[in-house]
């Protein structure tokens, strides 16, 4: 009964960092969409393999150093800013893509998978990066 109640000491920080860390997601998202030209919910509901795994990929990117974050910060107000390198970073992933590959958004809502891979692989690869980095 002891390890018990001594394992469960930590819930209500698990409880907090877990639900900033959704939080924190829900905000990535609200932003990642409005800064891509194209309507990627309506996209991935009509099937669009393109558009789910470039939104896919960039979900990763993001949650791998949130996840740094988490087990790496002193405090939640320090995971948040954390947050916000790693949402910053992905949405320079998104203008580097842009860049190399100018017709990413036309690509992507047409449903081109080469484009939308390329975007998730590169999103994926800076939130590894990103990740890495934050082993402070």
């Amino acid at each position: 009964m002891q390890i018990t109640t001594a394992s469960l000491a930590g819930l209500p920080q698990f409880a907090a960092y877990f639900a900033v860390g959704l939080l924190l997601l829900a905000v990535f998202l609200a932003v990642y969409l409005r800064m891509t030209p194209y309507p990627e919910i309506k996209l991935i509901r009509e099937g669009n393999v393109a558009a789910s795994t470039s939104l896919g990929g960039a979900v990763i990117g993001f949650v791998l150093p949130l996840a740094s974050a988490v087990e790496n910060s002193e405090s939640l107000i320090d995971m948040v800013v954390w947050a916000i390198v790693a949402l910053l970073v992905q949405l320079l992933a998104y203008f580097l893509v842009h860049q190399f590959v100018p017709h990413l958004p036309r690509d992507v809502a047409d449903g081109k998978l080469a484009s939308g891979i390329f975007l998730a692989a590169m999103a994926i690869s800076l939130g590894l990066l990103n990740a890495a980095c934050m082993t402070y």
